[in-house]
This record gives C-alpha cells, structure tokens and sequence, in this order.
C-alpha cells in the first residue's frame, strides 16, 4: 500500500488521506486507543461512543493490562490476555492496524503501538495528527457500534521492547542503556509534588518531555528535527535507549520518536516512575540531567 509520507515514516505513521484512501480495506483495521490524564476528566470511551472513525474500535489501555488486582495502572499483560483481547476486536493476524488518538499522534497512541509491536505484531502504524487532524480536513465520523469480527491473533513476545524494574535498577550500575525520560522537566528536576511520592528522576537518566517531538497541530515533527532534539538531550540514537515516563504513556511517544529517527529497537520501562517512586529502595536523583 503507497503511503504518502516519507520513506522514513512509511512504517511507523500514516497520513488522514492514507488512512482516507483505505477506509473500507478489508486487510485494514482502524483502533481508537485515547486515554487521559485524571486531572483531565474526560473520559475516553464516552468520547469514543458519540464520535469515532468508522470501523473504529476502542482499545482501553487500563482493560487491555495487567491483572487488575497491580497496584501501578495499565501494565503490560501477559501474551495469553492481551491475545484474548485483542482477538475480540477483531485485531489479528494478516491485517494493518491503525492506531489514533482523539487528540493526536500522542499518548496511549503509542502505547497501543508499542504494545501490539511487543507481542509480535509489526504492520501497526499511528494516525498522523489522530482525530483531530481527521476532523479538520473533513473526514467522516459516526457514533454507529463496529461489530465484533474476531480473528486470530498468534503472540509472540518480544522482551527486548520492555524493561522491568529489575532490569533498571541494574542499569543505575552498568549505564549500558540510556534512560530517557519523557515527563515534563520539572517533574524530572525533582521542583513540583509528584503524584507517585518521591518527586526526581532516575540516576542517571536524560529527559525529553514527549512534546517536544510534536507539531503544533498534533503531528510528529520530521525525521531530523526529532533526531536534534535527542541529540540536545544528550541521547546518542545510535545506542541502546530505554524510554520512561510517569506510569509508561508519554514514554512510548518518545519511543516512537526514536523509531522514526531511525532507532527501532527502543525499549520502554513499563512501570516507569510510578514503579519506581513507590519501590522502598529506589535511589532518586534531583536537578538537571
């Protein structure tokens, strides 16, 4: 399928035209994966329910997760649930996903990207701009149920795509993978109340809030002004990144940045600093980089 994006993205994002040109695909599958902060209080299902893409299905990040018994939200399930999930959606072998946002590229966007990507799945691609690009350029909308169509899903975990804490404890030691931290510099320097307890960052860790990989209007800046803004953080893209971020949303932004400069083995830390604000021994760093 011709994507008119540029080469570097072609994998990774799709255009609203592309998207347009391939509605009624039937090797084609269109998923609504929103998600908001709390303090937003917007809820993502609703919004889904009065407007979505047609076709669309919605992807809940805190159903499609762990046992609901975790204390940390929305962590990565094992291969046996997450398949059972996404089966019912109809999300399967043979077919392409998209994934969009009703505010754009960003957010659970990515993280549904990533998690499909993790369990296997690699034709998965986010919505340039997500809905909000869509609406604008007048594509349609419908508050019409998609029915169910299941299909096989065969998932085959890829564990170099996902950190656990373990794994990042040692990394404080062995700084064999850059850290890369996506949440807000202020929230990294340690200076405001932190929702998870400790305020700070990891040891060690560089940060690049996720917005700065984004256009204004919701789209992902091109291949290499995301590679300079790495570049400014201190990350080297030619080596191994692992990306995290409050409770593992906004990393997966990051990751996908990553991926369209050019590094496409990006890892991310799923419990991210809610995991580690609330393991007992967990050292903090505070300040800059």
């Amino acid at each position: 399928m011709n994507n008119p994006l540029s080469a570097h993205v072609a994998d990774a994002l799709v255009s609203t035209q592309w998207l347009a040109d391939h509605l009624d695909a039937p090797d084609v599958r269109v998923v609504d994966a929103s998600w908001y902060m709390p303090a937003d209080n917007k809820n993502a299902r609703e919004i889904y329910d009065a407007q979505h893409i047609p076709g669309a299905v919605f992807f809940d990040i805190d159903e499609i997760a762990a046992d609901d018994s975790a204390p940390l939200p929305h962590m990565m399930p094992d291969a046996i649930k997450f398949s059972a999930k996404v089966r019912k959606l109809g999300l399967g072998d043979g077919v392409r996903i998209v994934v969009y946002g009703q505010t754009g590229s960003a957010l659970a966007a990515c993280r549904a990207w990533w998690m499909l990507r993790h369990f296997g799945h690699n034709d998965v691609v986010v919505l340039d701009g997500g809905l909000p690009k869509w609406l604008a350029e007048g594509h349609p909308v419908t508050d019409a149920p998609t029915p169910p169509r299941e299909r096989h899903f065969t998932a085959r975990a890829n564990s170099f795509l996902l950190r656990e804490i373990d794994q990042v404890m040692s990394n404080v030691t062995t700084k064999r993978e850059q850290l890369v931290d996506a949440r807000a510099s202020e929230r990294f320097r340690g200076e405001v109340a932190d929702p998870w307890g400790k305020s700070g960052h990891v040891p060690g860790s560089f940060n690049l809030p996720f917005n700065v990989l984004l256009n204004a209007d919701g789209t992902f800046k091109e291949a290499a002004e995301i590679r300079a803004a790495f570049e400014d953080a201190g990350v080297d893209l030619e080596k191994p990144i692992v990306t995290t971020c409050g409770s593992g949303v906004t990393a997966c932004v990051l990751a996908m940045g990553a991926y369209i400069a050019a590094n496409k083995q990006v890892a991310v830390f799923d419990g991210s600093w809610a995991q580690w604000a609330t393991t007992e021994d967990s050292p903090v760093a505070t300040g800059p980089a």
